[in-house]
């Protein structure tokens, strides 16, 4: 059975950092396709970054360069490295995993079958 929790969402200041986790269990991160969504109120769910089984990563063009998407196989952990924060990045972050979701898909949320319960991300300005 997979699992995804996240976790190290928080309240920064425009221009922090924060890391987000994501502890899988029931299967082998390294054999999945990973990826990080963000949800903010009234807003539909939206890619944020997605990283395939041979670990290509894709950005959405909002995040490239300030957000770092990483896995650790041995700890069976995927990250979401957010730097530069601005107050539009606040929303629900969720992780999600699917055994193959093609490339194309990476940053859409319906490519994915398995889903976090997120974390939340409040960035003040």
């Amino acid at each position: 059975q997979v699992q995804l929790v996240e976790s190290g969402g928080g309240s920064v200041q425009s221009g922090g950092s924060l890391v987000l986790s994501c502890a899988a269990s029931g299967y082998t991160l390294s054999s999945y396709c990973m990826g990080w969504f963000r949800q903010a109120p009234g807003k539909e769910r939206e890619g944020v970054a997605g990283i395939d089984s041979d670990g290509s990563t894709s950005y959405a063009d909002s995040v490239k360069g300030r957000f770092r998407i990483s896995q650790d196989n041995v700890k069976n952990t995927l990250y979401l490295r957010m730097n530069s924060l601005k107050p539009e990045d606040t929303a629900m972050y969720y992780c999600a995993a699917d055994i193959r979701v093609p490339w194309f898909l990476l940053l859409v949320p319906s490519g994915f079958g398995y889903w976090g319960q997120g974390t939340q991300v409040t960035v003040s300005s």
